[in-house]
């Protein structure tokens, strides 16, 4: 494949997670991460309870979700529910104004429950965050913006999810692009190694931005097209004269 590259690219570069010199297989695992909600979230409520038909009055609309379907531009239109105010409140039917900023969506759901069994029957409530997304930019076979209803996903997994690495992609040099607080960071990840499991930005965040750079042979190569393609057009264009000459 290296060849078909014109020798530039090695297949090497091209392995995920080769061995170390020490060759040890072992790679600790970090500690999951758990997202909490912040202002601006948009949050899904779902509830149920022993009681379908009162607990609807709290389902308003179906709200319709966005779901993890690449390469659609009605995403962000689709996602619907309860957006978290800048007071860092959400406004539900007769419980009015809860505070759920920096909880869990799992912590947001007790609480949300504990304040319907006023109203229902052993409510049951699911929280999800509609604003879990990430893109995935630059040289990979899908980029675009995904949703994860789950809340939980990896660097490997966001590349399977966008068609993985093209074969100009850089595996070794792999950009975050990360909000924290005030700041954004920007951070590498060589995905050749192993060691790329014990990094804080193999467990992506909300919003995260990963960009993969193309590797010189692809620059390369634009470059070259770009120099070949006048003289192309010229060449055409002299045996297209001589055809049409009587």
């Amino acid at each position: 494949m290296g060849g078909s590259l014109g020798g530039c690219t090695s297949a090497k570069k091209l392995v995920y997670f080769q061995e170390t010199t020490t060759r040890d297989d072992t790679v600790t695992i970090p500690e999951p991460f758990i997202p909490t909600i912040k202002k601006g979230d948009l949050l899904s409520v779902q509830v149920s309870s022993l009681n379908p038909e009162a607990s609807t009055y709290f389902n308003p609309s179906a709200m319709a979700e966005a779901s993890v379907v690449p390469n659609t531009t009605n995403q962000l239109t689709r996602a619907s529910g309860y957006l978290v105010g800048q007071d860092g409140t959400i406004k539900l039917p007769l419980i009015g104004q809860l505070t759920v900023v920096d909880l869990t969506t799992a912590k947001a759901g007790e609480l949300i429950s504990s304040r319907l069994k006023s109203y229902l029957k052993e409510p049951t409530v699911n929280v999800r965050n509609l604003n879990f997304r990430i893109s995935v930019l630059g040289e990979v076979a899908r980029p675009s913006l995904f949703t994860i209803p789950s809340e939980q996903i990896t660097l490997p997994e966001a590349l399977g999810l966008a068609g993985d690495l093209t074969i100009y992609g850089r595996r070794d040099n792999v950009l975050i692009i990360r909000e924290q607080g005030n700041q954004r960071v920007f951070a590498r990840i060589d995905l050749t190694r192993r060691d790329a499991f014990r990094s804080p930005y193999y467990t992506l965040h909300p919003n995260d931005v990963v960009y993969i750079e193309p590797a010189k042979v692809r620059v390369t190569s634009v470059d070259r097209a770009y120099q070949l393609a006048p003289i192309i057009t010229g060449i055409l264009s002299i045996i297209a004269i001589i055809a049409t000459r009587p």
